[in-house]
């Protein structure tokens, strides 16, 4: 479940003189360039809540604590987060590109995309205003 970048947003690859491959989003207009569809992996289907099926204290919110992971570029995260930040719930964030934590937690999920959001032992992937209230509201949240 990936979504492409917004549109009129390119990128393209290119061969120099010297063998050596480019990648940019303004090619050379001497050499002959290809465009490349950059996808991103980020949630596109309606959000799913379910059970955490995974059990590690060392990754899992404890009992009505908040955990997300997310990308920088990631739209829904931004969303996730500013709702959040809005009802002043407090939550802890990983990058799963750039913290190693959020990586291996990621992995550990089974991430196959952002955001994934920890309430408890729920999680949702995905973002939904109206599943992530219901979540908060259910660990005990006034929304």
């Amino acid at each position: 479940m990936a979504a492409s970048v917004a549109a009129g947003a390119s990128a393209f690859t290119w061969t120099d003189a010297n063998g050596q491959v480019h990648y940019g989003d303004r090619p050379p207009s001497d050499s002959q360039a290809k465009s490349v569809e950059i996808r991103v992996n980020t949630y596109t289907a309606p959000a799913q809540i379910s059970p955490s099926s995974k059990t590690t204290p060392d990754f899992i919110a404890t009992r009505g604590s908040v955990i997300i992971y997310t990308t920088e570029r990631c739209g829904y995260c931004r969303q996730a987060k500013a709702f959040m930040a809005a009802h002043r719930i407090p939550f802890k964030e990983y990058d799963v590109e750039n913290s190693s934590r959020g990586r291996a937690d990621y992995r550990k999920l089974n991430g196959r995309g952002v955001p994934i959001i920890l309430v408890g032992e729920q999680r949702m992937n995905g973002y939904s205003e109206g599943g992530l209230a219901s979540l908060l509201r259910n660990a005990g949240y006034p929304l």
